[in-house]
């Protein structure tokens, strides 16, 4: 019998002594983890995971993602969600083509996303793992369109980056509010912590290097593309709360890219999901209904 394992992250702020200053409140991040949790505890899931806000630090993250990995074996699934801010580090091992990597901004500092790839290669063969991030995606453009669109929807109202290297950045509460740093906090967070963060980067292997050594099968559905921005809301992220509705409870009949195909029938265009899956193929995965352990 199959076992079912999730961890479910959701920060409704960082700590600003880490992020010079700011400390990018959300709403609903924090509603998004609890509800996936409570999807994984009505799907059977053996040992589910809950860390919220300040609990999510880089440490714990890290330690259940290589619990999970140490526990899962053949056939079993493992879930992980991430509702927050997106971040960017500068890349060091020329993976990326915009030379930058994306991060997930956990409590206490970002998580690269080198370092996932990373722990995914110590799960063991056969492992069917899911990723569900309700959080800006940065790709090639991204730094751009995060400014500009922020900056036509009010939400940065004034960013101003101080000669010690603190960024203030004054949200307009009644904006829509939306799931990534602003590159002033970015600049600001990577340069007072530059020694940290390029000595995790120089010491982790490329996203390809990774991928070679990769036997689990990993999904993602994420809440929008490389050049777009999740939205946050009053009761869900607009990703998360569409998939709820989606999922109707476990109503739900079909499999992994109908899922897909639904919510993004759901979503405004500029917030399009985007789903892909690495490692080995596992057809039987892609058939089977979301959230199925088996």
């Amino acid at each position: 019998m199959a076992h079912g394992y999730a961890l479910c992250i959701g920060l409704n702020a960082v700590d600003p002594k880490h992020y010079q200053g700011w400390s990018g409140h959300l709403l609903a991040c924090e509603a998004d983890a609890t509800d996936m949790a409570d999807i994984a505890k009505a799907q059977r899931f053996d040992h589910v995971t809950l860390l919220l806000t300040a609990d999510a630090t880089r440490k714990k993250v890290r330690a259940a993602i290589e619990a999970a990995a140490k526990s899962a074996h053949e056939g079993d699934l493992v879930l992980l969600t991430y509702s927050g801010h997106g971040g960017q580090v500068p890349d060091q091992n020329d993976d990326e083509p915009d030379g930058q990597d994306e991060t997930w901004c956990l409590y206490d500092g970002e998580h690269i996303d080198d370092e996932l790839y990373q722990l995914f290669t110590h799960f063991r063969p056969k492992v069917r793992v899911l990723v569900l991030s309700d959080s800006c995606h940065s790709g090639s453009v991204t730094r751009a369109v995060l400014r500009e669109a922020a900056l036509r929807s009010g939400t940065l109202r004034t960013v101003e980056a101080t000669g010690t290297g603190t960024a203030r950045v004054a949200i307009d509460p009644a904006a829509p509010r939306y799931r990534a740093m602003p590159d002033e906090v970015a600049l600001a967070t990577y340069r007072r912590n530059k020694e940290f963060y390029d000595e995790i980067a120089k010491n982790l292997p490329s996203q390809k290097e990774s991928a070679k050594k990769l036997q689990a099968t990993v999904r993602l559905i994420s809440g929008c593309q490389d050049n777009q921005l999740s939205q946050d809301g009053t009761f869900n992220g607009l990703f998360t709360g569409t998939l709820l509705r989606v999922w109707k409870h476990g109503l739900f009949k079909g499999d992994y890219p109908t899922f897909y195909r639904k919510i993004k029938q759901r979503m405004p265009s500029d917030q399009t999901p985007n789903h892909f899956v690495i490692g080995p193929p596992n057809p039987a995965y892609d058939e089977q209904e979301p959230f199925f352990v088996g």
